[in-house]
């Protein structure tokens, strides 16, 4: 009896056991080597991915950036200070005194002070004329200084716009800085290109006016000889007391 008491009850300790370790055993994590390396290549990829993507990301907020740059305007001008030498230059010009840049009053003056001397011509008439050739060419030597005197004052403002733009040139952002500049240096060199042309041109303009009077003097000094040397009434010998 005893004997098969000791026999169920081990009987029933080894069914307990055996129902207590069931539930641990299924619980049990096995690791695998292989899809832990496979999980984190995968992993590694997907990071590497995104990190391409935030470089692309950047990339293109540069090439933004960089775009806004290109498409910036220069913030410095000096088309007014060039437009105002221009002006002061060409309105200069206009004030020229007696025979102006005008192809009326020149062929108005050509055709009657600076006309050849006609036997017709009186003698007050000649001597008028040489009184305004005189007149013109002293007028034309003076707009000539008063010319070249106004292209010397702009020379200090040619060069103030020169240094800013070169300046403002070098510190370009982007490419339409640059150009637009650029653009502003060559307009600078044609404004000192006007006020060239306009010293050439004054400086012309008086030499050929005197260059015209001598030879109308010339002219009129013939025409002066002839008259002295063929007076219109034959010199006629008469007596003469000197002394009482």
């Amino acid at each position: 009896m005893n004997r098969l008491h000791r026999i169920a009850t081990a009987s029933i300790i080894a069914i307990a056991v055996a129902v207590s370790l069931k539930p641990v055993s299924a619980q049990l994590v096995v690791f695998d080597p292989n899809n832990y390396a496979q999980n984190v290549l995968t992993a590694a990829r997907s990071l590497q991915q995104i990190n391409n993507q935030v470089v692309s990301l950047q990339n293109q907020a540069q090439m933004l950036i960089n775009q806004a740059k290109n498409l910036a305007s220069l913030p410095f001008s000096s088309l007014l200070q060039l437009e105002q030498s221009i002006q002061r230059t060409q309105q200069l010009l206009s004030q020229a005194q007696r025979i102006a840049y005008d192809m009326g009053q020149i062929d108005s003056a050509f055709s009657t002070t600076y006309a050849p001397a006609t036997s017709g011509a009186s003698d007050q008439a000649l001597i008028a004329n040489a009184q305004a050739r005189w007149q013109n060419a002293l007028a034309s030597f003076q707009d000539a200084m008063r010319t070249q005197a106004t292209v010397v004052g702009n020379l200090n403002t040619n060069r103030i716009q020169l240094s800013a733009l070169v300046t403002a040139s070098q510190g370009a952002a982007g490419a339409l800085q640059a150009s637009q500049a650029g653009n502003q240096l060559l307009a600078l060199q044609a404004q000192q290109l006007a006020d060239l042309t306009a010293v050439v041109a004054a400086h012309g303009r008086a030499q050929n006016l005197q260059s015209a009077q001598h030879a109308a003097a010339q002219d009129q000094g013939r025409e002066q000889l002839r008259r002295f040397l063929a007076p219109s009434q034959v010199y006629q010998p008469t007596t003469v007391q000197m002394f009482h």
